[in-house]
């Protein structure tokens, strides 16, 4: 079935978003009791809900989200890859879980019948630095037991991109694209086959001890509503640092939000680009750069750029949260981080504003790319944990308050990308994780 098949078809969403509207309708005014809650609509959040179900399927579980949809942030704004774990440090988690979860990820979409494209990524090296950097990165793909990668040279760039210049190449044919934001509602959908809940528009805003001890964590909700849980798990994504101070937590890591902006390549160019194309990292900054990402509806998207977001969501310049703003600008470790890499923030907020900035960018890889074929895309938002000396946290962060209640709640403060290709290993992860601090599966034993 096509992409645009399943578009059509997100009339299937529409059902599952009834059944979510009924739930919501029905117990919006008294609480309603589980075994154990996951906080977050996120893919992680509704990847480990549904894994939990499945090691443990007598559970009552429900996943609160706080707005109409799953998915709405950085779910449903990234880029769509199916990495394939390239760049991630050997024998490190990260390269673990993308690996594991790109093969995952495959045989989930398949058996679902969730279209994809295995469209392969080439990370192109335009020097011979570059290419030193780039040997490197062979070599932990090799390590990582990513399959297919292949180091190419000049002309054989141009077999797999013709309009493509670079010296050497790594070609990755296994990385795909998806909508990510598909998959959760399939990852939602598997939840409430299993039994589970998916409560929408539920706002968490604090943590309560509950009059009834076999069910002690009472969780509120800005509206006033109430669930009463044996457990939780919080995936909170942009709000993850917020959420886990709300059961005495410490403050640190912070969520320190960076808007990632996109251009798109016009529909007069779009044989111009086939695949993925990614520039080789430099260790000097602190983001990628800009690449070129095919979207499974046909469009192109060039970027992104990196730039503090004026507020979580700040998905448009023009969204500006003065409180959240302030709070990310005193933190030390932003102060930090921005002291260190200065020269790199003025360049990022100048592509931001003056597109061609970052055409000159990509035309290292596509010279004959210029401003008249780009236009304005979208945003996403990257929920980027800072610690207080200013280092960009890069690994799994997990904790948990010291009250009674604190202890019962465990809150997964960052999940470090790539979380969506990743989703499915993190959930295994995850659900072990939650095992071994709770024993939940002891609790229908």
């Amino acid at each position: 079935m096509t992409y645009n098949a399943i578009m059509n078809r997100r009339k299937c969403s529409a059902e599952v978003y009834k059944i979510f509207k009924t739930f919501f309708s029905s117990t919006s005014n008294k609480v309603s009791n589980y075994d154990f809650v996951v906080v977050g609509g996120g893919i992680v959040g509704v990847a480990a809900a549904r894994q939990i179900l499945l090691k443990n399927p007598k559970l009552k579980i429900a996943v609160l989200e706080k707005e109409n949809k799953l998915a709405q942030h950085q779910t449903g704004h990234n880029s769509g890859v199916i990495h394939a774990g390239i760049y991630y440090k050997p024998g490190s988690l990260k390269a673990k879980l993308c690996v594991e979860g790109l093969h995952l990820s495959y045989k989930y979409c398949e058996e679902n019948k969730i279209p994809f494209k295995k469209v392969g990524k080439l990370i192109v090296a335009t020097n011979n630095i570059e290419v030193e950097r780039l040997l490197d990165l062979q070599d932990r793909g090799l390590k990582n037991n990513v399959p297919g990668l292949e180091l190419l040279e000049k002309d054989r760039i141009k077999e797999v991109e013709p309009s493509c210049e670079g010296v050497k190449a790594l070609w990755s044919p296994e990385t795909g694209i998806v909508d990510w934001a598909l998959v959760t509602e399939f990852y939602g959908k598997d939840v409430m086959k299993m039994n589970g809940d998916i409560i929408l528009k539920f706002k968490v805003n604090g943590f309560k001890e509950n009059n009834d001890p076999n069910y002690p964590v009472l969780i509120t909700s800005a509206d006033n509503r109430q669930v009463a849980t044996k457990y939780a798990l919080t995936c909170a994504g942009l709000y993850s640092d917020h959420v886990a101070k709300m059961s005495g937590c410490s403050p640190d890591p912070m969520i320190c939000p960076f808007r990632g902006e996109y251009l798109l390549l016009t529909k007069s160019k779009a044989n111009l680009v086939k695949g993925n194309i990614y520039p080789v990292p430099d260790p000097k900054f602190p983001f990628l750069g800009v690449h070129f990402t095919p979207r499974m509806n046909g469009d192109m998207w060039l970027g992104p750029n990196a730039v503090l977001a004026f507020k979580r969501e700040g998905y448009k310049v023009t969204d500006i949260n003065l409180k959240e703003l302030f709070e990310v600008l005193l933190y030390p470790g932003f102060q930090k981080l921005a002291f260190k890499y200065i020269s790199f923030g003025i360049l990022e907020m100048k592509k931001s504003l003056i597109t061609s900035f970052q055409v000159r960018d990509l035309q290292k890889f596509i010279p004959s790319l210029t401003t008249a074929d780009v236009q304005p895309g979208p945003a996403g938002v990257r929920a980027q944990a800072l610690d207080r000396n200013g280092n960009l946290v890069d690994d799994f962060v997990f904790d948990k308050g010291g009250s009674e209640i604190g202890a019962r709640i465990l809150h997964c403060r960052n999940a470090p990308s790539p979380g969506a290709t990743s989703s499915l290993a993190i959930a295994k992860m995850l659900e072990e994780r939650v095992e071994k601090e709770f024993n939940i599966s002891m609790m229908h034993a």
